[in-house]
């Protein structure tokens, strides 16, 4: 994204109008690849949240006394026909968890975005 942007009209413009090398990346290529790097920051904390609950779910996670999302489906995994809901309640708090960093990551990109028309009142 970096790369391509170098390249664009506004980034030469700059520069010819004497904009140093600070310049130019803080005030026209952060601000547009500030989408991109949002987005691919909660995505990476939403995988990292599953793997962690995967790796626990097979006992390669945290181990007890430690507790972890995963640990608990694991240890309850035998319970799930006489008390469901000791599988059920980690497995929506490991969804809702994914799913809230991935909306605050795509909150944030629409509000840092400079490509998106804003309305002032």
């Amino acid at each position: 994204m970096t790369l391509s942007l170098r390249e664009k009209e506004f980034v030469e413009a700059a520069r010819a109008l004497g904009g140093g090398f600070g310049r130019v990346v803080f005030r026209h290529i952060v601000p547009n690849t500030l989408d991109v790097i949002i987005v691919n920051a909660t995505i990476a904390v939403s995988q990292a949240v599953l793997a962690e609950a995967a790796l626990s779910f097979i006992g390669l996670g945290v181990h007890p006394p430690n507790t972890s999302l995963g640990l608990l489906i694991s240890q309850n995994k035998l319970e799930i026909s006489l008390h469901p809901w000791l599988f059920w309640f980690p497995f929506v708090f490991i969804i809702l968890i994914s799913l809230t960093a991935n909306f605050i990551g795509d909150g944030l990109r629409d509000a840092f975005d400079p490509r998106q028309k804003r309305v002032r009142a």
